[in-house]
């Protein structure tokens, strides 16, 4: 059995940050917590959440349509309130974001603005294997256009063994195709691989060729230190469930680069992006918002946005850096103990280099796909929860608000168990 307890508890109790580990519901197995590692499927609840859904439920029964207006947290600018500390998380301007919609909603809404093909210049560009709802909405976009998938889609192939993508691969595909692009869109965060990417230099390869180019960061808000506005990508969208600990189905987040702000470039409208200055005149022309703002459509579920505000003011106490730091110290401890224990069994995907990955580390189990299902339910029987992505990889991802390095050790243990 791996001895490690010690060393955990002391890193556990150096942890500056282990105190917001009890302002979580940790789900329990039995009579103990669960070793929770699915921050990158769905987070845990705040237990600030229910407040600020109270807060809202209390309002509707005791003043109705006047809690548009009313203090505390007034409807009407509602998603104003997640606005500042939002963009702080993204790194962003606070004009530059919006929570509103879902994230493949907020997909289809940007590519009606950003993806305009005309003339030689009809294609899109992404990494082969994405997360199926990325190329459903690309495919579909072209299909709406009269275009074909099997024409102006461009899947990038992984280039490395473990199914990662070198920034020459990028380069490359970017540089052939390049006449032909007029969009990119690229991940934050490669979902099954936990690959991170350097956003910047992607969007300066696309930008050189000519191309618009789009980031879905659903696996990198709150889990990477992001600097949206410097990168230059002209729109990202995300969601909120995940790392960012808002509930299933949260209400998903939008980014539009500042040069974009006054733009007149066309879009889908909708009343609650149109200048809040004379949005009540119900005038019939569309006078947007400037900013990201000005791609709402309707105005924003209340109760879906208020357990966003809870999660934003854990993550505004904690910091990104702060919050990076411990997620470095997490997944190294992580890969340390695969690497001296449990290499016969498991083979990290994810990219070893700490600015090419996140919280997450994508494990590959010998043996092929049944091998990997016996463990995977395994260590569900233990109560340490990962999630699994066909056909052989278990994704592991130690968040660092609620996670620490003894559910790391947990995990570790019980790999060790079933391979005995």
């Amino acid at each position: 059995m791996i001895e490690d307890e010690a060393k955990a508890q002391v890193h556990d109790d150096a942890d500056p940050l282990r105190g917001y580990r009890d302002e979580f519901h940790i789900p329990r197995h039995g009579d103990v917590e669960m070793a929770y590692f699915c921050g990158n499927s769905l987070g845990l609840q705040p237990k600030g959440a229910r407040a600020c859904v109270d807060e809202v439920m209390d309002k509707w029964a005791r003043d109705a349509v006047e809690g548009h207006f009313l203090d505390p947290a007034p409807w009407m600018p509602y998603h104003a309130l997640v606005r500042d500390a939002l963009a702080e998380v993204v790194g962003a301007q606070p004009l530059e974001v919006v929570a509103m919609n879902s994230l493949t909603a907020n997909l289809h809404l940007m590519m009606v603005s950003f993806y305009r093909p005309a003339d030689e210049r009809t294609a899109i560009l992404m990494e082969a294997g994405a997360f199926p709802s990325d190329r459903h909405a690309m495919a579909s976009q072209l299909q709406a256009r009269g275009l074909s998938a099997e024409e102006c889609l461009i899947e990038v192939e992984p280039d490395q063994a473990d199914g990662t993508f070198s920034m020459a691969a990028i380069e490359r595909a970017i540089a052939e195709h390049g006449p032909r692009l007029a969009l990119i869109l690229w991940p934050g965060v490669q979902y099954r691989t936990g690959q991170a990417f350097d956003l910047k230099e992607i969007a300066h390869l696309g930008h050189a060729a000519g191309a618009m180019v789009g980031v879905d960061l659903a696996h990198a808000v709150g889990n990477l230190p992001l600097r949206l506005h410097d990168s230059g990508a002209d729109f990202a969208v995300w969601c909120h469930y995940k790392y960012m600990n808002s509930g299933p189905g949260a209400v998903g987040g939008c980014f539009v680069h500042e040069r974009h702000a006054h733009t007149d470039r066309p879009r889908f409208a909708g009343w609650w992006g149109h200048d809040q200055a004379s949005r009540f005149r119900m005038a019939p022309e569309f006078v947007p918002t400037p900013g990201a703002d000005g791609w709402q459509l309707s105005n924003p579920p209340i109760l879906g946005l208020a357990p966003l505000r809870a999660s934003l003011d854990l993550f505004s106490r904690a910091g990104m850096p702060a919050l990076r730091a411990k997620s470095e110290r997490l997944t190294g401890y992580l890969e340390q103990l695969i690497l001296k224990h449990l290499s016969d069994t498991l083979q990290i995907v994810t990219p070893a280099m700490p600015e090419q990955r996140g919280c997450q580390l994508s494990l590959r189990v010998a043996g092929g796909r049944e091998r990997g299902r016996a463990l995977f339910e395994h260590l569900s029987a233990q109560g340490v929860l990962g999630d699994w992505r066909e056909p052989d990889v278990i994704r592991i991802s130690p968040a660092p608000l609620y996670n620490n390095h003894a559910d790391v050790l947990r995990f570790a243990r019980a790999v060790q168990e079933w391979q005995a």
